[in-house]
């Protein structure tokens, strides 16, 4: 199964991919801290607002809808199959 993600979303998305930042990882937008350091903590059982905490320059807003773009393919995954 192929799941296409058109530019448009992704250009909606808070991040930035560049080869000068972060060896091109994924990153939020306007910081150095990689897209997937959300997911990562999140996973370990840090709270939201902990991430936060951690992660000061990242804002609730980009955090927010980085999460509801996840949950949005992973629901269009479940009804690909």
């Amino acid at each position: 199964m192929t799941l296409v993600i058109e530019e448009k979303d992704l250009k909606q998305l808070p991040i930035t991919i560049d080869p000068e930042i972060v060896s091109g990882a994924p990153v939020f937008s306007g910081t150095r801290v990689p897209v997937d350091a959300l997911m990562n903590n999140l996973e370990a059982g840090v709270t939201l607002d902990e991430f936060f905490d951690n992660f000061p320059t990242v804002s609730r807003e980009q955090a927010l809808q980085i999460m509801g773009f996840y949950k949005s393919t992973l629901t269009r995954l479940g009804r690909a199959n």
